[in-house]
């Protein structure tokens, strides 16, 4: 992932901001269960972005990521609509606990840009995608960075009119939605209502998306390495985070690991797992070929 890439990285001030002062109160909502889930994985699986991780060998290349991961950021379902039968083939060859975080087509967000029309395409993708079946995680719609407040109808149409059972997390770029208090907080009460996750994405050139507002139960966190050594430092610092909306009332972490050079991702995700395991007590299984290998940097 390219967004928010930046030239001098050691420039930048990557302290986690404090969380937004609502986020203690909707997690409240939800500290009276002991149920935790959590899924890290990476956005792709094709063997030519993760250069290094595949065995030499490796014929099925999801067969072998599902083996080593329990989930994956499903970004080629932004550029078309895959038929049923291709949602039924990647159910069928990953374990049991595998999910798959699929990512609404652009027809929906960029080119119709939520307008009423897009309901055909909604449909479509949804019909296809429930065949992933119980291995179905959380949708994520991501808006083009021109896409504005002023466009706020079409949003509460949109939200309004997702089915409920299916649950959805929404990524906005646009600065406007995060800056103006009036518009956020509409937002986020929306988002409330209606159990959406607001997704946080933590890159380099873009900290005024570092929101640290939670809607519902679910932490959605896109994190975007900066090839540099304190990708390590803003992943230990993360997993502090983690642990402390944990013991607020968090159920569900779904964090995606990017890279600028995406062949780095699997050795980010196995270090952040690594730490996830030694202070949230989670039992992740660390990919295997990359267990043992020191830090890049």
């Amino acid at each position: 992932m390219k967004f928010g890439k930046v030239d001098h990285p050691e420039k930048v001030d990557f302290n986690l901001p404090p969380d937004h002062l609502d986020t203690k109160k909707v997690l409240s909502k939800y500290n009276n269960s002991d149920d935790f889930e959590v899924y890290v994985g990476c956005a792709k699986w094709n063997k030519q972005d993760l250069k290094g991780f595949y065995p030499r060998g490796t014929k099925d290349e999801l067969e072998y990521y599902s083996a080593q991961f329990n989930c994956i950021e499903l970004n080629a379902t932004f550029y078309r609509i895959f038929p049923e039968e291709q949602f039924v083939k990647w159910h069928d060859k990953t374990p049991n606990d595998f999910k798959f975080f699929p990512k609404l087509v652009q027809n929906i967000s960029h080119l119709k840009r939520l307008n009423e029309d897009v309901d055909v395409y909604v449909d479509d993708f949804l019909k296809n995608a429930l065949h992933l079946q119980e291995k179905l995680g959380t949708i994520f719609l991501q808006m083009h960075n021109n896409f504005a407040p002023k466009n706020f109808d079409r949003v509460i149409r949109f939200i309004e009119r997702w089915p409920k059972e299916i649950r959805l997390a929404v990524e906005f770029r646009h600065t406007d939605w995060f800056n103006d208090h009036s518009v956020s907080g509409e937002l986020y009460d929306l988002f409330e209502v209606n159990n959406i996750a607001n997704i946080i994405t933590d890159t380099a050139g873009r900290r005024d998306l570092m929101h640290m507002r939670l809607t519902n139960d679910e932490a959605f966190i896109r994190y975007v390495g900066a090839n540099h050594q304190s990708d390590y430092s803003r992943l230990d610092e993360w997993v502090g985070r983690l642990e402390e909306w944990k013991n607020l009332g968090l159920k569900k972490v779904h964090f995606f690991v990017h890279q600028n050079l995406e062949k780095e991702s699997p050795l980010l995700s196995a270090y952040f797992i690594k730490q996830l395991n030694d202070v949230l007590k989670c039992n992740l299984k660390v990919p295997e070929t990359l267990s043992d290998d020191p830090k890049l940097f």
